[in-house]
């Protein structure tokens, strides 16, 4: 099992969060997390449940956009909740559970 950190819009490059569209940080997250199952030998197809936290509920609809473009035929089980602040004051933090093959 392969147990993800809540990650959010850090630059890898920087280390640093640059504050940006939801649209933009939600992409910058799910690729911190393609590269995280990538590393421990996995994809997104691998991924069982997620944990979607978000500043805004009314992002939700964008944040699914992309999130739903990195999953091909089954979709994790998931919850998203909206929360009263995310860590460096960003938009949205994603957690993920996968079964490493």
């Amino acid at each position: 099992m392969l147990y993800t950190s809540g990650q959010i819009a850090i630059d890898p490059a920087t280390n640093e969060y640059h504050p940006a569209s939801i649209e933009e940080e939600a992409t910058m997250v799910m690729k911190n997390l393609e590269a995280l199952l990538k590393a421990a030998g996995c994809t997104f197809e691998d991924v069982v449940k997620t944990s979607i936290f978000l500043k805004d509920m009314s992002d939700f609809g964008a944040v699914n956009s992309i999130y739903a473009t990195y999953f091909k035929d089954q979709f994790p089980a998931r919850e998203t909740v909206e929360v009263a602040c995310l860590p460096k004051n960003c938009k949205v933090e994603i957690a993920m559970i996968a079964m490493v093959p």
